[in-house]
């Protein structure tokens, strides 16, 4: 049962899939910032719903930018449960927008791009999310640069960090979660580590059992006169403290 529960889940996310590509593709040209972001977030609402996984938000997001949301990573399904939850802009890597399909829903969304193995690359795109930020967008970064195992956190690294500090935005803490609906426990399906296929982790999320997404926003902060890096170290803090962890 639960094989064919998975394959119809997938059946249905490849046609959403597939009709956000067109309404991106046709639409999107035509429609305002405001009227986009509201269909991206409607979009991954309902993409959550058809995959099965009920969507938890706790504190208060963002009512408008400038904001740095400051995220744990654990999954390819980060981005869609953070979308659904409030539209942003992500930071991403450059390989994204090439990928088929993923890639055009990725840059509808308003995505930016980095080449990570560039380390030049990386003051391009500070300089892109300040511009961001002062036009009033809300940009995520996942400051852990890969994914982790869901219990303890990676160092965060400052550089993308610098953008609030450029921009004297305020940078918010965003704590990610996925629970075992039935032991309250972490959820192992939608992890992406090592060398896990996005497959893999797609169909253990279809398949295996329900989990709820959590993403729980903290209190929004400046710099206050902290490097990137002290202030890196204190979002991480935060955000581990969003997790209960």
């Amino acid at each position: 049962m639960n094989a064919l529960r998975a394959v119809w889940r997938l059946g249905r996310a490849l046609l959403h899939a597939v009709r956000g590509w067109f309404i991106i593709t046709l639409l999107f040209p035509r429609w305002n910032e405001q009227r986009r972001q509201a269909t991206v977030q409607a979009w991954s609402q309902r993409m959550l719903a058809i995959l099965g996984i009920p969507l938890r938000v706790e504190g208060k997001p963002p009512l408008h930018g400038p904001v740095l949301l400051v995220a744990n990573h654990i999954s390819w399904l980060d981005i869609l449960v953070m979308h659904a939850a409030r539209h942003c802009r992500f930071v991403s890597k450059a390989d994204v927008r090439h990928w088929p399909l993923i890639g055009t829903l990725a840059t509808g969304g308003g995505t930016l791009y980095i080449e990570r193995e560039k380390r030049r690359d990386a003051m391009r795109v500070v300089h892109s999310m300040r511009a961001s930020l002062a036009k009033g967008d809300i940009v995520a970064v996942f400051p852990e640069g890969t994914t982790g195992d869901g219990r303890e956190l990676l160092p965060f690294h400052g550089n993308l960090i610098q953008a609030a500090i450029s921009a004297d935005a305020a940078a918010q803490p965003v704590g990610l979660r996925f629970i075992d609906q039935a032991t309250g426990e972490d959820s192992g399906g939608p992890l992406y580590l090592g060398d896990d296929t996005l497959v893999a982790s797609l169909w253990r999320t279809l398949s295996g059992p329900p989990f709820v997404a959590l993403v729980r926003f903290g209190e929004p902060q400046k710099a206050a006169g902290r490097d990137r890096r002290q202030w890196a170290a204190d979002l991480r803090e935060a955000v581990a403290s969003l997790r209960g962890r």
